[in-house]
């Protein structure tokens, strides 16, 4: 998988993810908030398979060339 995130996008779904599993877990919202699961480990990844889908990207870094 190539990274397709760039640090903030990756920082801020990390933010986004524990934060709804934080509260899902206090019971503070409902169970849904177990989805904050995904952007977790998207952001963990640096990975997104909608990114991939779409062809967008995040990420400023260059591959490197061979």
């Amino acid at each position: 998988m190539k990274r397709n995130e760039g640090n903030v996008d990756r920082a801020l779904r990390m933010l986004v993810g524990i934060v709804l599993l934080l509260l899902a877990a206090s019971g503070t919202i409902p169970p849904w908030g177990w989805i904050g699961v995904v952007p977790l480990l998207t952001g963990l990844a640096g990975y997104c398979p909608l990114y991939r889908l779409f062809g967008w990207s995040t990420c400023t870094q260059q591959p490197p060339t061979a």
